[in-house]
């Protein structure tokens, strides 16, 4: 199987709460930074043949050293991010579509992943590729634990509460059949048209594609606020426990 991941990493973390120029994909956890143990995850993938990554260009010298550093070979790529999430993986998408112009390379599937997401498992990016060829689309998930409420007309007051077992909270790495992916990018460019996730772009432009659940369990978590620092820092101490 040929995946290429795109890791999303350009955020600048405003509910992290950090000083001006700091970046929650370098805070530590476990000893190492967010984004170390994502390239560790995609390295180690079957599936995966090469890495892009969106950053902020300050960060491009320490993510170049540090998989020098680490055997970091499938990183490809280091790309400046856009103004959005999405601008970042369109500016990642024409890069490797350059590339596989210039050398002709097998592009199957395409992965996009949140920078900080430290905690997907190498099987589980395996699996997600798989489906996503299978199916053309596959989205990583888990069941919420609280209990949903739509808020009302008036925004002070809430509405219906939302059935619980129809829903599913969201993760990444999304993946796509290549061509899907590109496409959709491309239709959203041209339309200026934004999206909170690569699937929302795919449901969009292409309403008839079924976007296949692959459900995992609450380890995925991404690092958003400060009190996410604890809960990932016990995570990777249960991981590495099992491991």
């Amino acid at each position: 199987m040929h995946a290429i991941a795109i890791i999303a990493a350009s955020g600048i973390g405003k509910r992290m709460q950090l000083k001006e120029g700091e970046s929650k994909q370098l805070l530590e956890v476990g000893g190492f930074p967010v984004i170390y143990h994502t390239l560790k995850a995609f390295q180690m993938a079957a599936s995966v043949q090469a890495i892009y990554i969106a950053t902020r260009l300050e960060n491009r010298r320490i993510l170049e050293e540090m998989a020098e550093a680490s055997g970091f070979s499938k990183l490809k790529a280091i790309i400046e991010g856009g103004n959005e999430r999405q601008d970042s993986v369109y500016n990642c998408i024409r890069a490797l579509e350059k590339e596989r112009c210039t050398t002709g390379s097998l592009v199957e599937t395409i992965l996009v992943h949140d920078g900080a997401r430290p905690f997907i498992s190498p099987e589980e990016i395996d699996e997600i590729s798989r489906l996503a060829m299978l199916y053309g689309a596959c989205v990583p998930a888990n069941r919420p634990k609280d209990t949903i409420k739509l808020v009302g007309d008036n925004p002070d007051f809430f509405g219906k509460t939302l059935d619980r077992s129809k829903l599913l909270q969201v993760q990444t790495p999304q993946g796509f059949r290549s061509e899907l992916l590109i496409q959709a990018h491309e239709q959203a460019g041209l339309e200026g048209w934004y999206a909170t996730d690569d699937a929302a772009l795919v449901e969009r432009f292409f309403p008839q594609q079924p976007v296949k659940i692959f459900e995992t369990g609450y380890h995925n978590i991404k690092i958003t606020t400060p009190e996410d620092i604890p809960v990932a820092e016990a995570i990777f101490r249960q991981i590495s426990a099992r491991s």
